[in-house]
């Protein structure tokens, strides 16, 4: 008996999904932007106050808690964090690369311990929404 391989399932850690985007900016640039207030708004939700640190916890004003487990700034960083907002039951991991491509940048959204397909495709299209949306916004 073989057992069927779903899109997305692994065998640890439940459903994951990744998207990233090359963007024409520094990376120190798009590090920047997505440490600050707006780029936090646009990808986590809307933060009064914040530590950048490992192990530091947060709360958005939309009630997505989490803990950042990894923080390496700069050009080419890279954090990684638990994810849970209040209409999700158990908490994920996001992580968040940002990848030196010569002129541009490459950003990178990988998050994994989701529930299913049904929620992995919403992660994705959020994701690809996010990079579209800093694509827009970050600035040259």
């Amino acid at each position: 008996m073989t057992s069927e391989k779903v899109v997305g399932q692994t065998k640890d850690v439940g459903f994951q999904i990744g998207v990233r985007k090359t963007i024409a900016v520094a990376p120190q640039k798009a590090w920047d932007f997505l440490t600050s207030a707006e780029g936090f708004k646009l990808w986590l939700g809307e933060l009064s106050t914040w530590q950048l640190e490992k192990g530091a916890r947060y709360k958005t004003a939309e009630g997505t808690v989490g803990e950042f487990r990894v923080v390496n700034p700069g050009p080419g960083g890279h954090l990684r964090l638990t994810w849970q907002p209040r209409d999700l039951d158990n908490p994920s991991t996001v992580q968040v690369r940002i990848i030196p491509n010569k002129e541009k940048t490459t950003i990178s959204f990988h998050q994994e311990h989701l529930d299913g397909p049904e929620t992995r495709e919403a992660m994705r299209q959020r994701w690809q929404q996010v990079l579209d949306e800093l694509a827009e916004r970050l600035p040259k």
